[in-house]
């Protein structure tokens, strides 16, 4: 299975009154985490939007382990947990700067026409990311 890891230092503004990181904000890290996995496999959301085709988030589910605070570095690591040619669930392990684990995750998302938001059929539209996808879970 391929995974791309991803660091990003902890800034004061992701932070609480607490002081540790917003619950919000690993979402957002989630987010640059899935698009740099895509990015390593050679594909672009952008380019898919061009398209006319978006890829909204259908389900999330993020279990909080321990907390980062700023200046931590995290160290996102992304994955394709499943995907069948229609739906991708991306499964997401973020990491504080001793290497434990802050957040567990996974996103699971669909593709749709970016007009009606009908759902498309990913394999079809997109036979090489298709392919890649299938060969990263592995």
């Amino acid at each position: 299975m391929y995974v791309s890891k991803k660091e990003i230092e902890v800034r004061y503004a992701e932070t609480d009154q607490m002081g540790i990181v917003y619950h919000a904000n690993y979402l957002i890290w989630m987010e640059v985490g899935r698009t740099a996995l895509i990015k390593e496999l050679g594909f672009s959301y952008a380019e898919m939007e061009k398209d006319g085709i978006l890829s909204p988030v259908v389900d999330i589910n993020v279990r909080y382990v321990k907390p980062l605070r700023y200046g931590d570095t995290a160290t996102v690591h992304t994955w394709i947990e499943d995907y069948n040619g229609f739906k991708t669930v991306y499964g997401y392990e973020i990491f504080n700067s001793a290497g434990e684990t802050a957040v567990k995750g996974t996103s699971s998302h669909i593709c749709v026409d970016g007009d009606s938001f009908k759902p498309v059929q990913f394999r079809k539209l997109y036979p090489k990311w298709h392919e890649a996808y299938e060969e990263a879970k592995k």
